[in-house]
């Protein structure tokens, strides 16, 4: 079900307003690179400082502008399984192609807790679900076995977005799951090996700049050109790595709005970045973009 290049979107603001003018030129640019799908108001959708009517409003505005042209998953996760399975029965009322799951973060229930929670939310929709380990950001780890249990337990839990940056941990699920249930990247700069050993795609920030490239990376390795993959990953590692020198999304959102595309504006407690920092950037992307 979900395999490919998956773009996590921004959510463009401004004035401290949802800007959907913005992100309709972006959704237009990540579907005419060939985008296998768009999560709407994930981490990098800047989900905790949306409101329930903003979520909502995003969500719907992606659906609108893709118009069936390529999946839509909505970031229905919480650290409240209550409030998940509430979003998550709204998102498929919507129209979406299925939902991505977030680990309950702050709370830090056991390994019990966090099966009960998602078979909660896949209980109350049809749609099927990508689970989202995210252990940096949550405080909490989906453990292998939990992840078992629910792909055994609940049919419609097929896939998994790893972000624990362990290419074991990877090969530990892919040798316990079944084939059906696909495991896709949670880090750019991990893509490549995390495919080598069994994922099939990723939810990619650095998309939202560079959809084309990202998509010909995943494209050129499951097509068997694999050194046409590593280079394309030694290019482009430098981008990968300067896209997260200061918290996820404010430097993607501080290049596309020097690309002209919207503001870099981010909402509290986020903000801009150093000068430093944003040099850096300035630098990496120049020397990215000068090699063609």
């Amino acid at each position: 079900m979900f395999k490919g290049t998956y773009t996590a979107l921004v959510t463009p603001f401004h004035e401290g307003e949802l800007d959907l003018s913005a992100l309709e030129r972006l959704i237009e640019e990540q579907i005419a690179a060939g985008i296998t799908g768009l999560v709407a108001v994930g981490t990098t959708g800047e989900s905790p400082t949306l409101s329930h009517e903003e979520k909502e409003q995003v969500i719907r505005s992606t659906l609108e502008i893709a118009k069936g042209r390529c999946q839509v998953l909505a970031g229905t996760g919480s650290n409240s399984t209550s409030a998940a399975v509430l979003a998550t029965e709204a998102a498929e009322k919507m129209g979406v192609d299925g939902m991505l799951v977030v680990a309950p973060y702050y709370n830090k229930p056991s390994q019990e807790g966090l099966f009960r929670h998602f078979r909660a939310i896949a209980q109350a929709t049809s749609k099927p679900l990508m689970l989202y380990n995210i252990p940096g950001r949550c405080g909490v780890d989906i453990a292998p076995e939990t992840v078992e249990r629910l792909a055994v337990g609940c049919r419609n839990i097929v896939s998994i977005k790893e972000a624990s940056g362990s290419v074991e941990r990877v090969s530990d699920l892919r040798a316990r799951l079944p084939e059906a249930f696909t495991v896709l990247s949670g880090d750019d700069s991990l893509t490549l090996p995390f495919l080598a050993v069994g994922a099939v795609g990723l939810v990619s920030v650095a998309s939202n700049l560079f959809p084309a490239e990202v998509c010909a990376l995943v494209q050129a390795f499951r097509t068997g050109d694999a050194k046409t993959a590593r280079d394309m990953h030694l290019k482009m590692l430098p981008v990968f790595k300067d896209l997260f020198i200061e918290p996820n999304p404010v430097p993607v959102k501080t290049a596309l709005a020097w690309r002209g595309m919207m503001s870099a504006e981010c909402r509290l407690p986020l903000c801009e970045m150093t000068a430093a920092n944003a040099a850096r950037l300035r630098t990496t992307l120049d020397a990215f973009e000068g090699t063609g």
